[in-house]
């Protein structure tokens, strides 16, 4: 099959329209992942009575295929809730809001990790040096330590955005219509599977590009201010 088959005068609006929604996705997911993964570290980090929940919560994200956790919220969460709360979910919810529960929980586990190691690389003397200041275990970790701990594992994080933003593509199994729900559709209706699926790759290498180029340009930064994050 070649471009000739697939015309995409008529068909860009639904490539825009599915990289649109893939962005939201995203976006949504990688707010809220970045910050409960920063508050499970942080957790982890100050509470010993929390940590084995976190571990928990961790170890299960981390060794379960995160389409099974994405079907799971989908079709197996809402039939274990009461009958009322199942059919306000129905009528109110979607595969959209379902995905980014999964995904944003999914990401939150491997971020906790990545910034549980950056704490590991701060020396012994700065957990000292936040209590000889007087500060709360909450406040050292949120104006000392945290920050200190994404600088020393920025590497890290940047590899889980682009491993966060691939993974979109799993909404696809339970109906969102993102870009490569969208790219299936045409190549169903066009059967021009070549075309139908290069447009999307070209548009998520452009994308993933971008985010590895931004990641970059941060870390210079951070060099250049004299904050290096390796």
């Amino acid at each position: 099959m070649t471009f000739a088959i697939l015309d995409l005068a008529d068909t860009w609006h639904l490539f825009a329209a599915g990289l649109r929604l893939t962005t939201e996705l995203f976006v949504l997911a990688a707010v809220l992942g970045f910050g409960l993964g920063a508050a499970l570290a942080a957790l982890r980090q100050s509470n010993r009575w929390a940590a084995p929940l976190v571990i928990g919560f961790v170890e299960y994200h981390r060794n379960v295929p995160s389409l099974v956790q994405l079907l799971v919220w989908y079709f197996a969460i809402p039939q274990v809730l009461p009958e009322i709360l199942r059919g306000w979910i129905e009528r109110n919810l979607d595969g959209f809001v379902f995905a980014i529960v999964a995904l944003s929980l999914n990401a939150a586990a491997y971020i906790s990790e990545d910034l549980r190691s950056g704490f590991r690389t701060l020396p012994k003397g700065q957990f000292e040096a936040t209590e000889a200041l007087g500060l709360s275990r909450f406040q050292a970790l949120r104006l000392v330590l945290l920050p200190q701990a994404v600088r020393a594992c920025f590497p890290a994080l940047v590899s889980q955005t682009l491993s966060l933003f691939k993974a979109t593509t799993l909404a696809m199994a339970i109906g969102v219509g993102e870009l490569m729900y969208v790219a299936r559709r045409i190549d169903g209706e066009t059967y021009a599977t070549f075309a139908a699926f290069l447009v999307p790759t070209i548009m998520y290498l452009c994308c993933t590009l971008a985010i590895m180029f931004g990641g970059e340009r941060m870390q210079q930064r951070l060099v250049a201010t004299g904050v290096d994050s390796r």
